[in-house]
């Protein structure tokens, strides 16, 4: 539980100074500069929550990772929420969205990062989101379901930040997510540049693209086109026969020495994952950071790690973190270390998975 704690007080300041910098490079945007400003005030009253629970011995992360939907527009080569979830049960309803986001600004959650499948299938979320403004939403969407009525509701709703997914430059994006996708892009990011949106993109490094993505011209290009948020997602290989698709050390090594030049280059916010988990102690998973509720409700420690001993379909956000699972994980140093990139959940799955088996004592698997 320490750890964890030392883990959760890391990570709060460095959200307070994710923030701060934010505020910093939106000065010539007023009204995206003053919700920021007041984000400040609001992490710091979520921080205070969350401190409450934890006087109760109950863990309430400050990011929640919600995979609201399972389904997609687009069917990319190597999407791991299809190779992961290929027969998923009922997704949850409009109203259990609801009592979760609710639920979750209670506890103290001052992020929910939206994922799936493709968001945008679940427009109802927006609904949700706009009466949660104290609650920052990043969406991992394709773009393709972003449209002008969609861009005036962004206007308006100032804590919604859409993060585009991209492999690379026109013909790798297009080559696993289909043909004009990239164009439609780099439409829909000139739209929202007009309106002074507050957007970004996510960017999943494989051995192949490394180069590609970590350009300093592409990066260059990107913020020209408006992306004041660029988030680097180490490459997972959650399919057999993808495992050539993971960075090499010396790629990893690499990508350290870009991300500082960039952040000291381009007025925009860089964070790359896993290599800022390490700056806070390790992976964040299980609580200690965050938590992952796939699309018909259960609890995971992580996107990678589809594990669980709990729901919120039939029972409370606040009783499902108090999973003895998540503890587990917690509390077991395993599960913490960083080596080597990737996942460390995914990596050590077989251990994971033994803590699910009372009957299989941990230290068994870990001597397998």
């Amino acid at each position: 539980m320490q750890a964890a704690v030392r883990n959760s007080n890391l990570l709060n300041d460095s959200l307070k100074v994710f923030f701060k910098d934010a505020l910093r490079i939106t000065l010539t945007n007023p009204i995206q500069a003053f919700y920021f400003f007041r984000t400040v005030n609001w992490l710091r009253k979520a921080a205070q929550l969350r401190a409450g629970w934890k006087k109760q011995n109950i863990l309430v992360p400050p990011i929640i990772i919600f995979s609201i939907t399972n389904k997609c527009n687009l069917a990319c080569k190597g999407c791991y929420a299809q190779a992961l979830h290929d027969q998923a049960p009922q997704e949850l309803s409009p109203e259990k969205l609801r009592q979760i986001t609710a639920e979750a600004k209670e506890l103290g959650v001052s992020f929910f990062v939206l994922a799936g499948g493709e968001p945008f299938m679940r427009p109802e979320m927006l609904d949700i989101i706009e009466d949660y403004p104290e609650i920052i939403f990043l969406i991992f969407t394709n773009g393709l379901l972003i449209n002008d009525a969609m861009i005036q509701r962004f206007r308006k709703q100032r804590n919604v930040v859409p993060l585009v997914s991209l492999e690379g430059d026109q013909t790798s994006t297009d080559e696993r997510r289909g043909p004009g996708t990239f164009t439609h892009v780099q439409n829909i990011m000139q739209q929202m540049k007009k309106y002074k949106l507050f957007f970004g993109t996510s960017l999943t490094l494989t051995r192949q693209n490394f180069a590609e993505i970590i350009d300093y011209e592409y990066s260059q290009k990107l913020v020209k086109l408006g992306c004041k948020f660029f988030l680097y997602l180490e490459y997972t290989p959650v399919q057999e026969g993808t495992e050539d698709l993971t960075l090499t050390g010396e790629q990893r090594n690499q990508f350290v020495n870009k991300i500082k030049l960039f952040r000291s280059e381009f007025p925009a916010l860089f964070i790359g994952v896993p290599w800022d988990e390490e700056d806070v102690g390790g992976c964040l998973s299980a609580g200690r950071g965050f938590v992952h509720i796939n699309a018909w409700g259960d609890i995971e420690p992580c996107p990678f790690a589809p594990f669980s001993d709990t729901d919120v379909r039939n029972s409370s956000l606040k009783a499902a973190l108090q999973s003895d699972f998540l503890k587990l994980i917690r509390e077991n140093p395993e599960f913490a270390e960083e080596k080597g990139g990737g996942c460390v959940l995914w990596q050590k799955r077989h251990l994971v998975q033994a803590l699910l088996e009372p009957e299989k004592p941990l230290i068994e698997a870990l001597a397998e």
